[in-house]
């Protein structure tokens, strides 16, 4: 089993090859679209800001390469938004693989959302042998609004995507990769589609 990390100006990379590392995985680390293309899985991880994030995967070709991808493709958290259509972070357009926009919290509640929250409505292998209102770990300003793509709901201020599907790409508002054993199991299930 070959999965690729895409490496771009994002945070987290290390943090996602380590909970791979702790599955037995060693993750190749990589903007090479060749290499991208090749693998088996590929994660799209990310912490930072859309704009200058969409900026990178353009000079380096990477928004024409991810949404072509055929294998399955787990967006995580920023990723996860810039598999979007549009960003309201800095009026960004996105890789419009989910036609979906993503907007930034009310200030009602603190924001950003950081600790952990639950997974609601589960409709997904993605979230196989996990129970209802599992907890996961979440840093964020922005969110996805709810759309017919949506695989499980978190509510913060409001109702919103915790993670969604179509065809080979699945995406996660949260961070597995500090979810701890909830999200080692969704994970160890996206490396088993």
């Amino acid at each position: 089993m070959r999965v690729a990390i895409v490496k771009y100006n994002a945070g987290n990379i290390q943090s996602v090859a380590f909970a791979l590392n702790r599955l037995g995985i060693e993750p190749v680390i990589s903007d090479d679209p060749e290499v991208l293309k090749s693998v088996d899985k590929v994660i799209f991880p990310g912490v930072g800001e859309a704009s200058t994030a969409m900026a990178y995967l353009r000079a380096a070709g990477l928004d024409g390469l991810i949404p072509a991808l055929k294998q399955p493709v787990l967006g995580i958290c920023l990723g996860m938004q810039l598999m979007c259509s549009h960003s309201e972070e800095n009026n960004t357009p996105c890789l419009d693989i989910f036609p979906v926009a993503v907007k930034k919290f009310p200030p009602l509640l603190k924001v950003p959302q950081i600790g952990w929250n639950t997974l609601c409505d589960l409709k997904s292998p993605l979230f196989k042998d996990l129970e209802e209102d599992s907890f996961v770990y979440f840093v964020h300003s922005y969110y996805a609004e709810m759309n017919p793509f949506t695989i499980a709901t978190t509510e913060y201020i409001l109702p919103y995507a915790a993670a969604m599907h179509k065809n080979n790409f699945y995406a996660v508002q949260f961070h597995p990769e500090k979810s701890s054993e909830v999200g080692a199991q969704i994970i160890e299930n996206f490396i088993r589609l």
